[in-house]
């Protein structure tokens, strides 16, 4: 959706020198016209972005700016938006993680960092404070750091807080670029209609829930046009409303009339032909002929239908409805009247129930935000869910002299809301959140509904909206039973998101005044070579197989691991050895060559080595790191074929596999039937180090960590996790294969495993851990291990 042409830009140009201010003083006056101009086209395109890309936009502008004049390193830039930073084992320092403290480390060798790391050390509660600070970002930096520059400050502050970066970058561009860049507000739309023209039309990017088109309505009517009076032509476009537009727009040219095309997304086949007729009935129009249009963005790239000359002439308005449970919960409310609430004989009970019904839908709805630990995989819940549902509670309670409970939380859970979800843990999060809302305390005032928000009492619906506005806490994790980390780790993804896309926005080869950086080719090469010299010799199977003198079940997961290394080795290898060879132009560069030259120099993963590998996040140096630290594992167990004493279960292609062959191996030392057996776990209080040797039975593993709370090793239990530690790691456990009767459930929690912090598909088992706490209490704070982060 985002097409800009070189013709709109020089309205915007022309109209921004004609407001700039004047001077006699020639320098003044070119200052002054840079200003206006730079500051026009940042609130045009601005109004037709998205929020989530508004920071990127300002963000991008900014260092553009800067570099041009001088006033950044490209560099120290350079290294900001790379960030190629490796985390460390441990940290001396008890307020920054480990990844912080490798940050750290990585920075102390640059020349303008050096001595960062024994400061940190040497002044641990001036920088402690800095690091436990609300607002980092505005805060003075200790010792002479304080007079570093703005980039340098940014720099430092991802390395010890990298969830306040999109903050830090706020800060950033108000101090080199203004505040006025900060605070923009959107245009009215009364401004917006002013820049257009009968060849400039106006196109609204729609969102869920909003009516953008009322602006449009009460802007006609103070200028004298409306449906009544047949000046404004209303299409909503759909099948065979083509010809009904056609002749609207033909008509609305000659006699200066407005004409709405609402979804034009839904008649893809039709929009070249309106590209066309937009041109022919702007050119010889009526002055007062305007053309507002409406559509949906494509989910992705490839599904884009709306031709890019009618987006480039266009004035493009994004109109985004507000987030947040506050928000959420009033929308929720505003789809009912006083009339909803009257409707059922039995006011107090379908009240309190009416209520509670919108509270969960503001909750599932409004949990999104919060990524894969919010949801394992996005839901497309909407209004009608609820209406439906409000609809079947009224039935319900009508037909049954008791409330149902269960009834009604089965066709919430699996049938309104449940129909959407397709995922099992997903499925017993909205189970979970309607018996805790769906709960006979809430006719007695003594439901939480959060920490802080107690259901209210019988009320009418205006009442119900007030008492929204007065006690509901002010937005945070727990109203939706998440821990306070969980808003954190969505702010360090978004920045790392936003830091990568900044890098590729990136023109390629910035000057960096003598000498300049190194070229694309350049630092692929360097890269390329470096990989290519650290790259482990592929295992010699026949070798490995000949010391095998039985094959237990450890030993065969031992051989598909090493064959399935061998082939991420061997394309690894090869398309190397065949990038190489085109950087020398002995080879001629291939699509599949230029695809992993970009992988390279933007440190991700290959695509070609991402389908012959294991799910991963991680950025291709961390990657490769983590590939050297599984082929180091597969030696040492390749060597004498004996399991290690405590097993990296995170080294795995296959960890399924692994906890399968402890569960065979059991089974044929015990003859008990395979079918009928679970793997039980206890959580040690141990490290991989006090370890010598494997148990009798079952195997010690590690490498697993915890997120949404964190094992609490005294006590043996799950328990609320330590602000800022986002995984914590969990100690050695011991995994081994028990008759599915025998296992102890009581007092557990059901935890699911995955492979990486995106959830879902990286699936791998189901671990039962104690707990002092009701389990819903970790169901709803998303709580998981992870194998890797």
């Amino acid at each position: 959706m985002y097409q800009f042409s070189l013709k709109t830009f020089n309205t915007v140009f022309h109209k921004a020198m004609e407001r700039a201010e004047r001077d006699q003083d020639v320098g003044a006056r070119v200052r002054s016209l840079t200003e206006a101009v730079t500051h026009s086209v940042f609130l045009y395109t601005s109004q037709g972005l998205f929020e989530r890309d508004k920071l990127t936009f300002l963000s991008h502008t900014a260092f553009q700016i800067l570099l041009t004049g001088g006033q950044i390193d490209a560099q120290e830039l350079d290294f900001l938006l790379r960030f190629p930073v490796e985390a460390s084992r441990d940290s001396p320092v008890p307020f920054l993680s480990p990844q912080a403290w490798g940050a750290i480390k990585t920075l102390s060798t640059l020349e303008e960092f050096r001595g960062l790391d024994r400061d940190v050390e040497g002044s641990e509660k001036r920088w402690k404070k800095l690091v436990d600070s609300e607002c980092p970002e505005k805060e003075r930096f200790p010792q002479d750091w304080k007079s570093k520059s703005s980039l340098q400050k940014l720099i430092i502050l991802r390395a010890i807080r990298p969830d306040r970066m999109t903050y830090g970058l706020r800060n950033f561009v108000e101090e080199n670029l203004g505040t006025k860049y900060i605070e923009a507000v959107r245009p009215d739309f009364e401004k917006s209609f002013e820049e257009s023209s009968p060849t400039t039309p106006v196109f609204f990017i729609l969102s869920p829930g909003l009516n953008p088109l009322k602006d449009v309505e009460k802007q006609g009517l103070k200028l004298g046009f409306s449906i009544d009076q047949g000046t404004v032509h209303n299409v909503s476009l759909g099948q065979g409303q083509e010809e009904v537009a056609d002749r609207a727009l033909r008509k609305a040219s000659q006699h200066g009339h407005w004409v709405i095309l609402q979804n034009v997304h839904l008649v893809a086949r039709w929009l070249p032909t309106l590209e066309a007729l937009l041109e022919t009935t702007g050119a010889d129009s009526h002055p007062d002929f305007r053309v507002f249009i409406s559509g949906e963005p494509a989910p992705s790239p490839e599904k884009h239908v709306i031709p890019r000359g009618i987006l480039e002439n266009a004035i493009k308005i994004t109109n985004e409805p507000p987030t947040g449970m506050h928000a959420s919960l009033q929308a929720a409310l505003h789809n009912f009247s006083q009339d909803t609430l009257e409707m059922c004989s039995r006011e107090q009970e379908f009240n309190g129930l009416f209520f509670s019904l919108c509270y969960f839908h503001a909750c599932v709805t409004e949990r999104r935000k919060f990524g894969p630990q919010g949801w394992n995989r996005c839901y497309p819940f909407n209004t009608g869910d609820l209406t439906i549902s409000v609809n079947v509670l009224y039935n319900y309670l009508e037909a049954n002299t008791k409330v149902p409970w269960e009834d009604l939380c089965y066709l919430f859970g699996e049938i309104m809301y449940g129909g959407h979800i397709t995922d099992d843990w997903d499925r017993r999060l909205c189970r979970t959140y309607l018996q805790e809302y769906m709960h006979p305390n809430v006719f007695e005032g003594e439901l939480f509904l959060c920490p802080g928000f107690l259901a209210p009492p019988f009320l009418d619906y205006n009442g119900y909206h007030c008492y929204v506005d007065d006690r509901l806490p002010p937005e945070n994790p727990a109203l939706y039973g998440l821990h306070p980390n969980a808003e954190l780790d969505i702010l360090t993804v978004t920045s790392d998101c936003l830091f990568r896309t900044l890098l590729e926005l990136q023109p390629p080869n910035p000057a960096t005044g003598e000498g300049g950086s190194q070229s694309t080719e350049e630092k692929v090469k360097t890269v390329l070579d470096d990989i290519l010299e650290k790259l482990p010799e592929e295992y010699n199977m026949a070798d490995i197989m000949a010391k095998a003198t039985e094959l237990s079940p450890y030993i065969l997961v031992c051989f598909q691991e090493c064959e399935r290394m061998n082939v991420l080795l061997a394309e690894i290898r090869h398309s190397l050895k065949e990038l190489d060879l085109g950087l020398k132009a002995e080879l001629t560069i291939s699509s599949n060559m230029e695809t992993l030259q970009s992988a390279l120099f933007y440190d991700t993963v290959p695509e070609s080595w991402v389908r012959r590998a294991y799910p991963s996040t991680n950025t291709l140096a961390r990657w490769f790191s983590d590939l050297l630290w599984r082929c180091r594992e597969l030696d040492t167990w390749t060597q004498d074929l004996v399991l290690p004493a405590v097993v990296w279960l995170s080294g795995f292609f296959n960890p399924q596999s692994f906890l399968t062959s402890v569960m065979q191996s059991i089974a044929r030392k015990n003859q008990w039937p395979l079918d009928k057996m679970t793997l039980s776990v206890d959580v040690t209080k141990k490290t991989k180090e006090d370890y010598g040797h494997p148990p009798r039975e079952g195997a010690y593993i590690h490498g697993l960590y915890m997120e949404g709370a964190r094992w609490d090793t005294q006590t043996g239990v799950i328990s609320e996790a330590v602000l800022r530690e986002l995984t914590a790691a969990m100690p050695v456990l011991y995994v081994r294969a028990v008759p599915a009767e025998q296992q102890e459930l009581k007092n557990t929690y059901q935890c699911p495993v995955y492979r990486t912090k995106l959830r879902g598909p990286t699936y791998v088992w189901t671990l039962h851990l104690r707990t002092v706490q009701p389990p819903a209490k970790w169901v709803l704070a998303g709580v998981a291990l992870l194998l890797s982060v």
